[in-house]
């Protein structure tokens, strides 16, 4: 489907600049998203998925990552019955969802990115996507978050009565979208027209040499999972120094989350926030800290050889990123064209009457149209939106709940599957949308049944 849409979008896009006189602008846009998806995109990328992706690998030698599947094991057994409950992709898939829901979003890419690589060594028709793959795909796009980070900055900024009131309304519109995602991918997962042929067998040729390093790594197993049990158990004094770690960072969050038993001043922005929110925010600031020092200090203790492990799995972040390039460049340059052309513009004026009979509001069309393809296009258009009809208008607290409970879909299909060759979606594309439209018609029933 990503073959028509990308199709679409570019020839779509030459017709409407000629009817608009947008063609320069047209071939301006896409040289500057191409130079966008290589410069300032995939190129800042490779730091971001080097340190990520090293800190995974100490996740893994250490077993924490195994102690989180097994913990999650009958959610997961659901939703990824083709995944092996101890196969590392579980591990990657989790953190992933983590990171989402806590928004720490320089985080949760390099994980998903790990998550598909992981999920490519069970699939048996490279190139297509699998089940597992189409179902993290659909929970990804359906943007599982606690507090719609970004879209409470834009508003605190332009001096709302209360920017955290969509924190209530996003949460249920997000999980509405995240439902409709999975019972979506499981349902198109069973219809003929997206069921998988059966896996290409080997040549009889290949059989025996296929043999030989199948044997080689039954007896040298050094997957993550399996190295991690043959790790010494933590002595009693590794204990007491997770122990007394993980006291410090119960200390810092307590501190945090209520700073008033500390008498520490609090901002103005702060004050208007309720317990949950303090809460959540603490959580989202801690995450990554405690990450960055919790998984090394705990590979180090169970004899891991950290700096040896961490550089390992930080090589892998640069061949992740210049392999999803083309991907980029492709989708964006796609986005930018339609954009400068005025296809956007010219979608919002043909359904907005159509929309205003249904009760939809017209204003919000703009964004919901660029929502899936582009996230500093969303951005734009909120903030446009934040400063015409006012922070604490109805539509603009809509607007914000449809920026924290869905997400880029074409971008992150376009990155997640471009990582590891899928040219195959399947029914991810239709599960994303699917997503996308059940989290803005939720957005509209909440926002109005709580603000209107």
């Amino acid at each position: 489907m990503l073959n028509y849409i990308w199709l679409g979008l570019i020839v779509l896009a030459v017709i409407i600049g000629g009817f608009n006189g947008n063609l320069k602008a047209v071939a301006d846009a896409s040289f500057e998203m191409a130079e966008f998806a290589v410069m300032r995109t995939a190129l800042p990328l490779v730091g971001i998925m080097a340190l990520w992706l090293g800190v995974m690998r100490l996740a893994e030698r250490a077993g924490l990552v195994a102690v989180l599947a097994r913990a999650l094991r009958p959610l997961l057994r659901w939703l990824y019955p083709d995944v092996p409950a101890e196969h590392p992709a579980m591990g990657s898939m989790l953190l992933n969802m983590a990171a989402n829901i806590l928004g720490l979003g320089n985080a949760s890419t390099p994980l998903g990115l790990r998550a598909m690589q992981d999920l490519e060594t069970l699939n048996p028709r490279p190139g297509t996507a699998t089940n597992a793959m189409c179902m993290f795909l659909a929970i990804n796009t359906s943007s599982v978050q606690l507090i719609p980070v970004t879209a409470i900055a834009i508003l605190a900024a332009n001096k709302s009565s209360n920017p955290t009131a969509i924190v209530g309304t996003a949460l249920m519109a997000t999980m509405c979208a995240a439902t409709s995602a999975v019972l979506t991918a499981k349902v198109l997962g069973r219809l003929p027209m997206y069921r998988l042929p059966p896996a290409p067998a080997p040549p009889p040729d290949a059989a025996p040499k296929a043999a030989e390093p199948a044997a080689q790594d039954a007896s040298n197993d050094k997957s993550p999972i399996k190295e991690a049990e043959t790790l010494a158990p933590l002595q009693w004094w590794g204990i007491l120094v997770m122990s007394a770690f993980g006291l410090f960072f119960l200390y810092l969050f307590v501190r945090l989350a209520f700073p008033t038993l500390f008498g520490l001043p609090l901002s103005p922005e702060a004050a208007n926030q309720s317990t949950f929110v303090h809460i959540v925010d603490a959580i989202s600031k801690l995450s990554i800290p405690f990450m960055l020092s919790a998984f090394p200090l705990y590979a180090a203790l169970r004899r891991v050889k950290v700096y040896e492990e961490f550089v390992e799995g930080a090589k892998e972040g640069f061949n992740v990123a210049v392999r999803i390039i083309p991907y980029l460049v492709a989708i964006l340059v796609a986005i930018g064209m339609f954009r400068a052309a005025g296809g956007i513009d010219l979608l919002s004026k043909v359904l907005a009457p159509a929309m205003l009979a249904i009760g939809f509001p017209p204003d919000l069309l703009p964004m919901v149209l660029m929502r899936p393809l582009s996230g500093a296009g969303t951005l734009g258009i909120f903030t446009e939106l934040v400063k015409q009809l006012g922070p604490d208008s109805l539509v603009v607290r809509t607007a914000g709940t449809i920026f924290g409970s869905t997400e880029t879909t074409f971008y992150v299909l376009a990155v997640y599957f471009g990582s590891v060759g899928i040219k195959k979606t399947r029914y991810a594309v239709p599960a994303g949308i699917v997503a996308d439209t059940v989290g803005v018609i939720a957005s509209v029933i909440i926002c109005k049944q709580v603000f209107g």
